[in-house]
């Protein structure tokens, strides 16, 4: 008997070690949150491909926890989608599409705006919050800088009666370790991105708008409309020692060339 329970401890252990312990998240869906086209990425990446457009991917994130659901991201408007040509984003920069609505994708998996219990955005941009509205009963949870950011721009992307969780930094969604919001302020003010733990899939990080592609993580760059530069590389460097300690894969949803490589909706990450 001691024999066994040695073995079970030092699985366990193992097991906690290696960022994956045991949790009561059971899967993760990617859905299409829409897809821009960049009018000049060097927007982006500051003398590099000048005035070549790029298409960026758009993914929200749909986790179903024994103790609930959370929406990551809400995407662009899902009245976009009934715009053949497109919306110009209001800073001008892109062009939104919306192929497939929220709702409808939402639906199809048999769930609809009521049933999330909780919403978390990276950030308070349109491509991010455009339908944060359509939740009216779930909790949001925004970082309290992000709030008083997001609802000092007209139009205001929430409702003044929406439920929101203003939060100061780290936050352990179901209490468990499996969902994290981490704050990583710069490109914005209350910036978050997002520990996943996944039983089987194992650690991964939903950077949000922390860097936009794959090149701009390799070589730290961070655009000139950033919010605050010195922020923007501290989170940066943070995540970066996160996903070394926990050995975690970088997730870069406007990266279309990443987003062609991961399983989107029916398909599921456990």
């Amino acid at each position: 008997m001691k024999i066994m329970l040695s073995l079970v401890a030092a699985a366990l252990v193992a097991t906690l070690a290696a960022g994956t312990g045991p949790n009561g998240l059971k899967r993760m869906y990617v859905l299409d949150c829409g897809r821009l086209i960049a009018r000049d990425q060097s927007r982006w990446t500051p003398g590099v491909n000048a005035g070549q457009p790029r298409e960026l991917s758009n993914n929200c994130y749909l986790f179903q926890h024994e103790r609930g659901t959370m929406l990551w991201e809400t995407g662009v408007p899902d009245s976009v989608a009934g715009q053949k040509d497109g919306v110009t984003s209001p800073n001008g920069a892109v062009v939104w599409f919306r192929d497939k609505t929220l709702v409808s994708q939402l639906e199809s998996l048999g769930l609809k705006p009521n049933d999330i219990t909780y919403i978390a955005m990276s950030h308070s941009h349109g491509d991010h919050i455009g339908n944060v509205k359509v939740f009216a009963k779930s909790k949001i949870l925004m970082q309290k800088l992000e709030y008083d950011f997001a609802m000092n721009t007209t139009p205001k992307p929430l409702s003044e009666d929406q439920n929101v969780e203003m939060l100061s930094g780290d936050r352990d969604v179901f209490g468990d370790g499996s969902v994290t919001i981490l704050s990583t302020p710069g490109h914005t003010p209350g910036h978050q991105s997002l520990l996943v733990k996944l039983p089987k899939t194992g650690p991964l990080i939903l950077t949000g708008d922390l860097v936009h592609f794959q090149y701009m993580w390799d070589n730290k760059i961070v655009p000139s409309f950033n919010f605050n530069k010195q922020q923007s590389l501290a989170s940066i460097e943070r995540v970066a020692r996160l996903i070394a300690e926990y050995k975690a894969q970088l997730w870069i949803g406007h990266d279309k060339d990443i987003t062609a490589r991961i399983d989107r909706a029916p398909k599921f990450y456990e």
